[in-house]
């Protein structure tokens, strides 16, 4: 020991219990400043202060110490407990007997952990370094030749690659705290670094760096671990008592570290989440045997003779097993070969079921990436094996929409399977052919697993639905059709009322313009006279045209859009149409419709068959009643739901059991004449727009037909805002 450095501790142990005496008890706890003097003050100060809180007598004080103070600072009795990485702790318990008490319990939000590792890194724009292997010839910057975290766990991760720090880099130096390391390398100044974990996250978090710009070199996957590392993970901090204090003053610091909540204001302050039990630190030996470093700089040098002489029989035993395993190497390789045949003809088999598929499928791994193809694939799209295989699936596939809008890949269900796992099927979708062209297609995605049961991806089954959107197509058109066939077939029944209702006003008109031919030809001074019987001419040719236009709006073919259109007006329309039949059948008709207009969006004359069939149904129910109790009541209202509907309701005998049944299939009519179409082909109509047709009886006699159609967005709104005012 240096003269400079004995005096110092004869000084010291002489001037102790003055100094304890004076300032009343103070204990001070040494803790290794790896990132700065004032960020040890501001991390460990609280603990000393909940300390000194829980334990009567004593005044706690935070010793914030260098790489190369802890041992001074513990051989000479500077402090009393130690707060260090467990590297040193190590030394520290060989030299100087410091015992550990508890183990300190890192933060990450809510979560504790109490193991740590070390994390390589270099900048990302940093090309060349991603392998330690690269790292042959790099300037490297550690934190301390005796930081556990900061430079001994990545030798050790190092020699296992064969590579020696001390001689395969072009230079090696030391920052001294963790974030200098950090900054060092994200400047430029050296090539890559190493410091413990969680410094990378929390200095990304504290804003000072950015972890985009860090590439992680030797990247391991420890489960339930959050930090990047590059390292085998080892024990937290232990903190000890040195030989000096007591037993009975550690057991107190003890019992009051252990007690700490998990939330408390120191434990928050120093980012960490309390304390456990010590824990075992063999590890970190093995290490330090491993790279001899103190206090095992000496471990292992004796002779290759006194290593027969002490484990002959060892050796005896290994040459034995050496030869009884060379026998096994050779019967495994003969096994290895027989089942590579195996692989290679159940691959073949694999791929000769794969492509008499008529389905097109392909593989897709967790990057978004085409693993395998079948050939019904490349025969639906065009693609190649070649084009795909390795490329990305949904840029090449799945890029557009149907209406031609962009496909966002977050959105892509292919993604999702293997992203929540959960199987999909997608009825109606569109891929993208080589020649630019687009195909409709229907497909199930479900993930793939590996032998552990983790999804390595999914594999996407598909078929071209051309065809039968076709049919479909095809379908619909027949309906539109029938649906007009149906409403001509409407007009041939209601003919006769329609000559009847055209004949008055017709007949009117003509009564009136001979009656005015002869106030004329009197030659008296009719003019008054003569306007009244024109204005009647007028109202009767209006009512008459008014007939005639809504009839002809009728039959005529359907519009291929859907418009915005008012439910009350097309009730209004139809009630104008069905008045001759219903004046003729002695039935009363009463329109109860919502005062303000009802929007949705549809095929007007499709939405004018439905109310015209149901209230032409209602009429012919009531001709069994008498003529006094025929009503006929069209409502229409609105829902919170969005919906709107129209009530047909009469007063007829109702539904029967039987009928109701069968109410909607084709070809079923309790009229003699009926044709049995039209009921069915309403709830198709009702059907396509989103909504439902419903039957049921009336209470007190009679049948309520109603259907409900999804509103018009805006519309929505304005009911919305209107119960709102009205609510107010």
């Amino acid at each position: 020991m240096p003269i400079r450095q004995l005096l110092a501790a004869l000084l010291f142990f002489v001037l102790l219990p003055l100094k304890v005496q004076a300032e009343g008890d103070i204990i001070r706890i040494g803790v290794l400043s790896h990132r700065g003097y004032d960020a040890t003050l501001s991390n460990w100060s609280p603990t000393a202060d909940y300390l000194t809180e829980n334990i009567a007598k004593y005044r706690f004080r935070i010793v914030p110490l260098d790489f190369d103070e802890v041992e001074d600072a513990v051989r000479t009795g500077q402090v009393d407990f130690l707060l260090v990485n467990p590297g040193i702790y190590v030394n520290m318990e060989v030299k100087y007997r410091v015992s550990r008490i508890a183990t300190l319990r890192n933060r990450l939000g809510g979560v504790a952990y109490n193991i740590f590792g070390g994390v390589i890194f270099a900048r990302r724009d940093k090309t060349g370094l991603n392998t330690l292997e690269d790292l042959k010839g790099a300037h490297f910057i550690a934190v301390d030749r005796t930081s556990l975290g900061g430079f001994q766990m990545a030798w050790r991760e190092l020699k296992a690659a064969s590579m020696d720090p001390y001689r395969d880099f072009s230079s090696l130096s030391f920052g001294g705290t963790h974030d200098h390391v950090v900054l060092s390398v994200l400047k430029g100044e050296a090539d890559a670094g190493t410091v413990r974990t969680d410094i990378l996250e929390r200095m990304a978090a504290a804003g000072t760096i950015r972890m985009q710009d860090v590439r992680i070199i030797n990247r391991q996957k420890t489960p339930n671990f959050p930090f990047a590392h590059s390292t085998r993970l080892y024990p937290e901090w232990p903190f000890s008592k040195v030989a000096h204090t007591s037993n009975a003053l550690a057991q107190q610091v003890a019992v009051a570290l252990l007690n700490m909540p998990v939330d408390h204001e120191a434990a928050l302050k120093g980012n960490y989440a309390g304390w456990t039990i010590p824990l075992d630190y063999q590890q970190v030996h093995e290490l330090f045997k491993e790279l001899h470093l103190p206090p095992y700089e000496d471990l292992g040098k004796f002779t290759l003779a006194d290593a027969i002489q002490q484990y002959w029989h060892w050796l005896l035993l290994s040459a034995a097993f050496l030869l009884f395993m060379v026998f096994m190497t050779l019967w495994v390789m003969r096994l290895n070969a027989e089942l590579k045949r195996a692989n290679i003809r159940l691959e073949r088999q694999y791929e000769l079921i794969l492509n008499s598929v008529a389905d097109g499928i392909y593989g897709v791994d967790l990057n978004g990436n085409s693993t395998f193809v079948n050939r019904a694939m490349e025969r639906i799209t065009g693609w190649t094996e070649k084009d795909l295989i390795g490329k990305n699936q949904h840029l090449i596939l799945h890029h557009t929409k149907a209406d031609g809008t962009r496909h966002s890949g977050d959105e892509c269900p292919v993604y999702q399977t293997f992203r929540d796992n959960i199987p999909r099927f997608v009825a109606d979708d569109v891929f993208w052919c080589k020649d630019g062209s687009h195909i409709p297609v229907e497909y199930s995605s479900t993930p793939i697993k590996d032998e552990n049961g983790h999804t390595v991806g999914s594999v996407v089954v598909f078929r071209d639905i051309t065809a039968r959107k076709r049919a479909e197509e095809e379908a619909r058109q027949h309906q539109k059709e029938l649906a007009h066939v149906a409403r001509l077939s409407t007009m041939g029944e209601m003919a006769s009322g329609m000559a009847h209702e055209l004949n008055q006003p017709l007949t009117a008109i003509n009564t009136n313009a001979r009656a005015c031919i002869r106030m004329i030809e009197s030659g008296k001074d009719m003019q008054d006279a003569c306007a009244d019987v024109m204005e009647r001419i007028a109202t009767q040719a209006d009512r008459a045209g008014e007939i005639i236009r809504q009839l002809r709006a009728f039959v005529r073919k359907e519009e291929p859009d859907r418009k915005r259109v008012d439910l009350n007006e097309l009730v209004r329309d139809i009630a104008v149409l069905i008045e001759p039949e219903a004046r003729r059948e002695h039935v009363q008709i009463a329109l109860q419709l919502k005062k303000t207009p009802i929007h949705v969006t549809a095929q007007r004359i499709q939405i004018e068959q439905v109310i015209l069939n149901l209230a032409r149904n209602a009429i012919e129910a009531m001709t069994e009643v008498p003529s006094y109790r025929r009503h006929l009541t069209i409502q229409s209202s609105t829902h919170d739901e969005g919906f709107a509907s129209v009530t047909v309701i009469d007063t007829g005998s109702g539904l029967n059991d039987t009928v109701r049944d069968t109410l909607f299939n084709p070809f079923v009519t309790t009229k003699t004449q009926g044709m049995g179409l039209g009921l069915s082909i309403s709830q198709g109509i009702i059907e396509a727009h989103g909504g439902a047709l419903h039957a049921d009886n009336r209470k007190g006699g009679g049948a309520v037909f109603s259907f409900s159609l999804p509103q018009a967005e805006a519309a929505i709104a304005n009911d919305t805002k209107q119960q709102k005012r009205t609510t107010i």
